[in-house]
């Protein structure tokens, strides 16, 4: 293992896993050893996971001075840390206890800081203290688990900092969500130092009103992420860490307990990879998460691209590129895509819902809206169901509201790694196969302007029933492109063109 010489001299060991732009990992414990961390649910796939083992933990060496272990002292090592991989600024992630510190550093080193990932976050340092009705509380959210009887009498031992391998079998089902996951992690967990641990949060090491004061001066954005069933910190407690920030996102993980990258690791990664890249924003719409990107002066009359099935908003980039010279262009990935909320339950009306409340979340009644396929059939239906919300709409290869002729079959799921969620499919194909009538019955009531572009013989809908609800639609116009499916990234130029014929600069 890597090895950094801290202040004082000690040797302080760290594991390097995955490539990329360098992400330092505190773990929690309090004063626990790294492993447990592992990869973080596949994140190391993504970012270049840096995952320390503090003074006197894991690989790292027993310092000479034990007062060194109290967590205002630990801020140092994070510091010697980041001066050792030569960054001038860090991404930070911690689990647990270690929120303490990371809040410390936050506070002492703000210019320092690129961004900061709180996992199930200990709030002690900020003054807010998990209680036994706390725990209590998420206990009774795992009720009608079998387990849940023989933990009930042991609500202290889910305190937060407790590493999974100390907790007590009777406690284990409120520490994690899953049953195989609280196996991994009794295999997984790293020991902590009980010794160092007492001294960690002895009297001096925090100082609550000071350390919240000064995480309101730190701008660097922070996500503050919490499991659904944990009692420490529930997720009231840790909203109320994220409000001290001025630059917070934070978000709740559904069926998740205290380590939500082993509950569910897609879920955990999706979350903390759109939180990341500085090209993702992601905003809490109708209970989803959704993640999306953004490009143009965001005064400019806004746009907003939905892709189709399978896909997810990077298939926008050309097109948002050449619209962003006179618009605010906003793609964005509906549930079950790419780095949103993969939920498991879809439909065209969920779909037309996300795309409702996205136009809500941001503000955008009178957007042009512009959809492919599967985005299409969801701003048609949006268009239907609120006419005056959408200001312009473009539909691209639209599936129309006939039965399918023939009917799909059951499709089989490939055996690759997949960026959409597959339930997508077979759920979307049975209602394609057997639309609901009021779709069509519907179709009248749209009053926006509307653009259906046909993909030409080689598209995958039948023309001419694309051409049929362009002729339904009252200010409707069907226009070909013989580019199949895929028209905006088949013919780019030859669809821009359309889209300024109809309107857009």
């Amino acid at each position: 293992m890597p090895i950094l010489h801290a202040y004082d001299g000690t040797e302080l060991a760290y594991r390097l896993l995955g490539e990329g732009v360098p992400l330092i990992c505190l773990p929690g414990g309090p004063m626990g050893a790294g492993g447990y961390l592992g990869d973080l649910g596949g994140l190391s796939a993504r970012r270049q996971l840096v995952v320390l083992d503090r003074r006197g933990t894991g690989e790292s060496a027993v310092p000479d001075d034990p007062s060194t272990y109290r967590r205002d002292r630990l801020v140092d090592d994070v510091e010697a840390l980041r001066e050792h991989l030569g960054q001038e600024r860090v991404d930070l992630l911690a689990h647990s206890a270690s929120a303490g510190l990371a809040a410390l550093y936050a506070a002492r080193h703000p210019q320092r800081l690129r961004s900061l990932v709180l996992i199930a976050p200990g709030t002690r340092a900020v003054g807010t203290e998990v209680t036994g009705q706390d725990r209590r509380g998420a206990g009774e959210l795992r009720r009608d688990e079998p387990r849940y009887a023989a933990g009930r009498g042991a609500p202290e031992a889910t305190r937060p900092g407790r590493d999974a391998g100390e907790v007590t079998s009777a406690a284990e089902p409120f520490t994690h969500g899953r049953r195989d996951a609280r196996a991994h992690a009794a295999t997984t967990s790293g020991q902590t130092d009980s010794g160092a641990a007492r001294v960690h949060c002895r009297d001096g090491a925090f100082d609550p009103t000071a350390t919240a004061a000064a995480l309101r001066d730190v701008t660097a954005p922070v996500l503050v992420l919490a499991g659904e069933y944990d009692g420490g910190p529930t997720p009231d407690r840790a909203a109320e860490l994220a409000a001290l920030f001025p630059n917070a996102e934070f978000a709740v993980q559904r069926g998740a307990a205290h380590y939500p990258w082993l509950d569910d690791p897609g879920a955990f990664v999706r979350t903390v990879e759109a939180f990341l890249d500085p090209d993702v924003l992601s905003v809490q719409a109708g209970g989803i998460r959704l993640a999306h990107r953004a490009w143009g002066d965001p005064s400019a009359p806004p746009v907003v691209l939905v892709h189709g099935r399978c896909g997810d908003s990077r298939t926008w980039t050309r097109i948002a590129g050449h619209l962003a010279d006179a618009h605010r262009v906003y793609a964005f990935d509906f549930r079950g895509h790419g780095l949103s909320d993969w939920p498991g339950r879809y439909s065209f009306e969920l779909f037309r819902d996300d795309l409702h409340a996205f136009l809500e979340a941001r503000n955008l009644a009178g957007a042009t809206v512009v959809g492919h396929s599967m985005g299409a059939a969801a701003a048609c239906l949006l268009a239907e169901r609120e006419p005056g919300l959408i200001g312009r709409l473009v539909l691209e290869e639209p599936p129309p509201p006939f039965p399918l002729d023939p009917p799909r079959g059951p499709a089989e799921r490939p055996d690759e790694e997949l960026d959409f969620d597959w339930p997508v499919v077979p759920s979307t194909d049975a209602q394609l196969n057997e639309p609901d009538p009021e779709w069509w019955g519907r179709i009248g009531s749209i009053t926006a302007p509307t653009l259906v572009i046909g993909g030409g013989p080689a598209g995958r809908i039948a023309q001419r029933g694309l051409a049929r609800m362009a002729e339904r639609i009252p200010r409707g116009r069907f226009v070909t492109i013989d580019a199949g499916h895929l028209v905006h990234t088949g013919r780019p130029d030859e669809f821009l063109a359309e889209l300024r014929a109809f309107g857009l600069a």
